[in-house]
């Protein structure tokens, strides 16, 4: 996998303090990582480089809509998303990045891809469960949707199940919750 060269920061350069870099992130950046749970992206993602004289951090802030299909309807829908990281550059005999808020960098490294983390942070954003804002308020109409509730049990026959599971219970069982009261 190729590195993308505007996602790499040269920091040997750059003075001891706090520089900022900007990033439009769009569908083209998630084909990269052969990602396509997205539709469509448009996501801004600033990032804060903060240099120390013996080790860099780095924060991460994303934020935009990324275009899903629904996981109830697969009806595609702008989903706002917002995510934070902070990640601390150090440097030392060899390249390690196992924890994941802290990479260390071999000594004479001049440079950082960041794509990865930018990727990792903006899919661990999106929630779990994508439902469309119209399911939820019920100003969604699809065949789906229809389909689903056409399909989903009706309250009515499960109060009736109810009711006749409690007349048929053993009197023998009534006694016993008695005693779960008499205390």
């Amino acid at each position: 996998m190729r590195k993308f060269a505007e996602f790499t920061i040269p920091f040997v350069g750059l003075k001891t303090g706090k520089h900022e870099f900007e990033y439009q992130i769009g569908k083209e950046f998630f084909e990269h990582f052969e990602y396509d749970e997205f539709n469509d992206a448009k996501l801004l993602a600033k990032v804060t480089l903060d240099k120390k004289s013996t080790f860099m951090e780095l924060t991460f802030e994303v934020s935009g809509v990324v275009n899903v299909n629904c996981d109830l309807t697969d009806e595609p829908f702008d989903l706002p998303i917002e995510g934070e990281l902070i990640l601390v550059i150090k440097f030392g005999e060899e390249f390690n990045d196992d924890n994941e808020e802290l990479l260390i960098l071999p000594h004479g490294e001049y440079q950082v891809d960041i794509s990865q983390y930018l990727y990792e942070l903006i899919v661990l954003s999106v929630p779990s469960k994508r439902v469309h804002p119209g399911v939820e308020d019920g100003t969604l109409e699809s065949e789906m949707l229809e389909k689903l509730e056409e399909l989903s049990p009706k309250q009515a026959e499960e109060d009736i199940d109810d009711n006749e599971n409690e007349e048929n219970i053993d009197p023998r069982w009534n006694k016993l919750k008695n005693l779960l009261n008499d205390k």
